[in-house]
């Protein structure tokens, strides 16, 4: 599947992270270091937000239960044998791009 927008890039603060609908998916875009990444945005618990939870570094933690991902890989710090799925950005100009693929 091909790019599609997600937002703006000063819709996302630096350090911060959000959340937005790309196609029929639910994408948590993170803004850590001048990149972004993007992760799906549904926790793998009990489905919380984790484009509402705290980014610490490379770290969301969902604001339900506290479960962390490292946003540069989906991955849970605390089992990365699981993960919510990781999707390749492209910024172009002043829009973030997400392949959800």
């Amino acid at each position: 599947m091909a790019f599609q927008r997600a937002a703006k890039k000063d819709e996302i603060p630096a350090g911060e992270i959000r959340e937005f609908q790309v196609g029929d998916k639910t994408v948590a875009v993170a803004h850590v270091d001048d990149k972004f990444f993007a992760i799906n945005g549904i926790c793998l618990h009990q489905g919380g937000p984790l484009g509402e939870g705290l980014l610490t570094g490379t770290t969301v933690s969902c604001p339900w239960h506290g479960w962390e991902y490292n946003v540069t890989t989906g991955k849970l710090t605390q089992d990365p044998a699981h993960g919510v799925a990781c999707y390749k950005v492209e910024v172009r100009g002043d829009e973030i791009f997400v392949d959800i693929g």
